[in-house]
């Protein structure tokens, strides 16, 4: 049996050629025409030597040619790697190392950190470019990836159901970044399933501001619409105003977002819009708090339906129903995925409030794996059942509810922020002894990231140098805007920092 996951695209394609698939500065790209551009690019990336089950990184902003080369990959049998434009060179050198990428596809406005890598790493740069100008050093244009005729396998090189389609790193609370494998099968399940929940529509417009390399904006929002045959209003990055500009013009009919997304968005004038194209919008990434979604209802006169999902759960795992939901809940297991309140013996715990426990997920949207982890994915899929980290307690009608998460996770602005990931590099700075990272709660972000440090004797370093020092080795969303100084870090009895002390200090 054979099955690759650009079949989505090109059986939207055959039913509706001439609709859109998306809109970028106005300007709309049809099925067709992604459809005959990213079977091009299949074809070059195979005349390039590209065998399927490799690897291509795409460190891209929200573009068009996000769309081509990502189903250009997909149609040539490869591996997608979708890399946060806002990587650092150590970090996008690491990433590049642990999945053995052939090549990275990057953008112009961000280039000079992928440069920096590839040189490092050896892996070839094919940027994207947006108008005239000189090609920077150390750079090949993208398009001399695209082949004069598309591949002559339309719905793709023919894959496994359980081959990897796409890569996405995450790093738990622990060590460094681990690579999810998602596969064509569970991605597909993910769109199919998840754009049934609120019934996507082919006529659907919607406001695709979530990063495409985010396994949200990926697995949620380009594939289920795909999927569907509705057209995305892409922007490249989310500005409160320019979102707004764009639902109107662009009839937006669904806004996929996370809770600062819905929370800015309530805090326009709204008045003199026509948004009457609007009729849901979608939220995860981070819990919802009652009153943004009631603020947000309220004005934008919209349900909004929460829902749950994990990187390694290709997004999706529980959620909302139309009609069917509970506020503050993260809704019910979607179709064809199981959930379960545990102890931490793995034995499962009754219905309610008072039986707190971790929950565990398994289905079809469960990750194959972790790249080249074993022992990790072993601990992860323990029981047959992904342990998620996540406390919580099912009622009597089925909702799930969240009421804590993963213990050191740190949820800024919807993304994910990794303590054990700065802490590591602020443990390679001269001055600092100790450290641990924390979050604090911040009104328009959820979460900000705070570093306490303890310094070696002797030595002496500002907050302001230090965050300096952060900024220039991690991703801007990740470094801590924050330093508290202390002479020494509260510990346990096996010496380890008790970070509960810190968030009660």
């Amino acid at each position: 049996m054979s099955f690759n996951l650009a079949t989505i695209l090109t059986e939207t394609t055959l039913a509706a050629p001439d609709a859109p698939v998306c809109r970028f500065g106005g300007n709309p790209t049809s099925y067709r025409e992604l459809d005959e551009q990213s079977g091009r690019l299949a074809a070059g990336l195979r005349a390039a030597g590209l065998a399927p089950g490799q690897v291509v990184a795409l460190q891209l902003p929200n573009l068009p040619q996000f769309l081509i080369a990502y189903f250009g990959a997909l149609k040539a049998g490869l591996v997608v790697l979708p890399l946060n434009p806002l990587l650092m060179a150590p970090e996008l050198e690491y990433h590049l190392g642990d999945s053995s990428a052939a090549l990275l596809i990057g953008f112009e406005g961000v280039h000079a950190e992928a440069v920096k890598a590839c040189e490092t790493t050896g892996v070839p740069l094919y940027l994207v470019t947006m108008g005239p100008g000189p090609r920077p050093g150390g750079t090949r244009p993208f398009g001399e990836l695209f082949g004069a005729a598309p591949l002559d396998e339309p719905g793709g090189v023919p894959r496994a159901p359980d081959d990897t389609a796409v890569l996405v790193y995450t790093s738990g609370t622990t060590g460094r970044p681990k690579g999810a494998e998602l596969t064509h099968f569970q991605l597909y399940m993910n769109s199919a399933v998840a754009g049934g929940l609120f019934g996507v529509r082919n006529d659907d417009v919607v406001l695709a501001v979530l990063p495409f390399f985010h396994v949200f904006g990926l697995s949620s929002v380009i594939n289920v619409f795909v999927r569907f045959g509705g057209c995305l209003s892409i922007l490249p990055r989310f500005q409160p105003a320019a979102a707004l500009d764009a639902i109107e013009a662009d009839r937006c009919t669904v806004i996929g977002g996370v809770p600062t997304m819905l929370h800015a968005l309530a805090q326009l004038d709204i008045a003199g819009r026509d948004l009457s194209g609007l009729r849901v919008a979608v939220s995860g990434g981070a819990s919802l708090p009652e009153d943004i979604m009631r603020t947000f209802e309220d004005k934008y006169r919209i349900e909004v339906l929460e829902g749950y999902g994990m990187t390694e759960t290709a997004s999706s795992c529980s959620f909302n129903r139309p009609g069917d939901r509970k506020v503050l809940s993260i809704g019910k297991p979607m179709w064809g995925v199981q959930m379960r309140v545990a102890d931490s013996s793995g034995r499962p715990l009754p219905a309610g409030r008072e039986h707190v426990g971790e929950i565990l997920i398994r289905g079809h949207n469960v990750m194959k794996g972790y790249l080249g982890r074993p022992e990790a994915t072993a601990e992860a899929l323990r029981g047959g059942w992904l342990h998620s980290g996540d406390l919580g307690y099912v009622d009597d009608d089925g909702f799930y509810f969240i009421v804590d998460r993963a213990k050191d996770l740190v949820i800024r602005g919807g993304y994910n922020v990794y303590p054990r990931e700065i802490e590591e590099v602020l443990y390679a700075h001269p001055a600092i002894l100790e450290a641990a990272v924390i979050g604090k709660p911040d009104e328009r972000l959820g979460e900000e990231v705070v570093a306490v440090v303890a310094l070696r004797p002797g030595h002496d370093v500002s907050a302001e140098d230090i965050i300096a020092y952060t900024r220039e080795r991690l991703a801007a969303y990740k470094y801590p805007r924050e330093i508290r100084f202390m002479a020494e870090l509260p510990k346990g009895p096996s010496g380890k920092i008790l970070k509960s002390a810190l968030h009660d200090g």
